[in-house]
């Protein structure tokens, strides 16, 4: 006989509802041998606006670098932000772990 699965808590923020994942085992709470694999081909990630000041030299740098990329230059912003992030918060885990 299989063991119920424990109910998932009700959460009042997105935030607080990954902060409970984070520390929860899912296996705990979900029977995985029933998942099946979905696409969600429209899901858009939340964006939040924000107002950065930079010196004018390293916007136009950016702007030279993206159109030499054929992208825009906030695209590329964003994408230099996320590689840096990755790479901060892989160096951030290496030294807890460690």
């Amino acid at each position: 006989m299989k063991a119920r699965k424990k109910p998932i808590p009700d959460h009042r923020n997105e935030e607080q509802e990954r902060t409970f994942w984070e520390a929860a085992d899912s296996t705990d709470y979900v029977d995985w041998t029933k998942a099946q694999r979905v696409a969600f081909p429209d899901l858009k990630p939340t964006l939040k606006t924000i107002s950065i000041r930079l010196p004018e030299m390293m916007i136009a740098d950016l702007k030279t670098l993206a159109n030499k990329r054929d992208v825009p230059y906030q695209s590329l912003l964003k994408m230099f932000l996320a590689e840096r992030l990755a790479t901060e918060l892989e160096t951030l885990s290496v030294k807890k772990a460690g």
